[in-house]
């Protein structure tokens, strides 16, 4: 079982929540991994490094450019897959979307966001008509679907014509070792070098308008005066230059300049600090198929308050304060609790739910899907080749021991 993982749609200078998936989950499979099984990651020159060190199963098949190329990346995905994969005699082809020559392989598709469907105005026009377009063509010649929440299967259920046995449910996980309760005080002396000086209430995402930070905005003005003088501290990098011009400019309507500090983005081994510095994670997204932020500030010890809508309430399951994300009341309403006397109750709670995601169990399921649509690919195969061509194969295995002897397949 040859098994390429398709890992060109990360900009090495901008990892997104992908990035972060498969450089979690490929430790934990690779170990997995029984004889005669082989990943082979598509990667680019610059983004090679970023996927090292995955032992002697983990091969790697170069491509030219990966999304800091966007287009052309696109490009290569469709018009050289077909001839690279085939080299390296590649079983089976987990990606997002299907090339357009599909010649050796079996399909697994991995889905992550149905965005170009659910929040449209998050995607660019192209990008949106792109996916809009190859979505559906992209599950119809897939043996397999993987999607990350149920959430994210009603999605697909609704914009897209899928056999339901294709479809294979695998949340998402934590890294225990990187997200976890820790020393809070040292922690808030190290949120302090990013201006964030007092108690606080965290926001942690990239800035795409979906994310609602403009909600959060909203309720904080609403709810500030209860806020016991606590700081809004908004991390994540701004995607959307022009939703971000957007916020600073209701930050200033809202009058609440004082209270608010955008720290930007962070390295990663950063975010755990500001989780267990804070007094809430408040996540009013208006649509996820899945929210690992959330896990990842409960398994930090972090009260969390986030929305009643799509995969959020599943993933948070029943650990979380849940509010109306096109509501800023009930988003103020939600941090008075988180910040109040429920607190200490939801940080048990949120700390249990998010032990029971781990990335060894998404490992262990990502791999046996591999092997189910391996198998049925050497039972089709079998069924093509019939009684018939197997006898020819055995007369010819006889002959070679038997060179004197003429072996006849009837």
């Amino acid at each position: 079982m040859r098994v390429a993982i398709n890992l060109l749609t990360e900009d090495p200078a901008n990892p997104s929540g992908a990035h972060w998936f498969w450089t979690r989950v490929l430790p934990a499979m690779s170990p997995r991994m029984e004889a005669g099984e082989e990943l082979h990651l598509m990667v680019s020159p610059r983004s090679r490094l970023q996927y090292a060190g995955y032992g002697p199963n983990v091969h790697y098949i170069t491509y030219p450019w990966s999304n800091e190329r966007r287009v052309l990346r696109t490009l290569e995905e469709h018009f050289y897959t077909p001839l690279r994969l085939p080299w390296q005699r590649v079983d089976i082809l987990n990606t997002l979307m299907a090339p357009v020559i599909n010649p050796t392989w079996s399909l697994v598709i991995h889905l992550k966001t149905m965005h170009a469907f659910t929040a449209p105005q998050s995607v660019s026009p192209l990008a949106r008509a792109y996916r809009q377009m190859m979505y559906p063509r992209s599950v119809a010649l897939a043996e397999a679907v993987i999607i990350n929440s149920e959430s994210l299967r009603t999605d697909v259920d609704r914009y897209l014509e899928v056999d339901p046995a294709k479809v294979h449910l695998i949340p998402e996980a934590v890294d225990h070792e990187v997200f976890r309760p820790g020393d809070r005080e040292l922690a808030r002396r190290h949120v302090a070098s990013h201006g964030v000086t007092k108690p606080f209430v965290l926001f942690v995402s990239s800035l795409w308008p979906y994310k609602n930070c403009d909600g959060l905005l909203r309720a904080w003005a609403l709810v500030r005066d209860q806020m016991g003088g606590r700081q809004l501290a908004i991390v994540g990098p701004g995607r959307d230059e022009k939703y971000v011009s957007q916020l600073r400019g209701l930050i200033g309507e809202l009058g609440i300049g004082d209270d608010v500090v955008f720290v930007g983005g962070i390295p990663l081994e950063e975010t755990p600090l500001f989780y267990r510095a804070a007094d809430a994670f408040v996540y009013p997204s208006l649509s996820e198929t899945f929210g690992l932020p959330i896990l990842e500030a409960m398994a930090c010890g972090c009260p969390v308050v986030t929305s009643e809508v799509s995969a959020m309430p599943e993933t948070a399951g029943g650990a979380a304060v849940l509010v109306d994300p096109h509501d800023p009341a009930s988003i103020g309403a939600g941090i008075i609790r988180a910040c109040g006397a429920e607190g200490d109750d939801l940080r048990r709670r949120g700390w249990a739910r998010a032990a029971d995601f781990t990335w060894a169990a998404t490992a262990a399921a990502t791999l046996d899907v591999y092997r189910d649509v391996a198998e049925r690919r050497r039972q089709a195969r079998a069924t093509r080749q019939g009684p018939a061509s197997q006898a020819t194969r055995l007369a010819t295995r006889l002959a070679a021991h038997r060179p004197g002897i003429r072996f006849t397949a009837r």
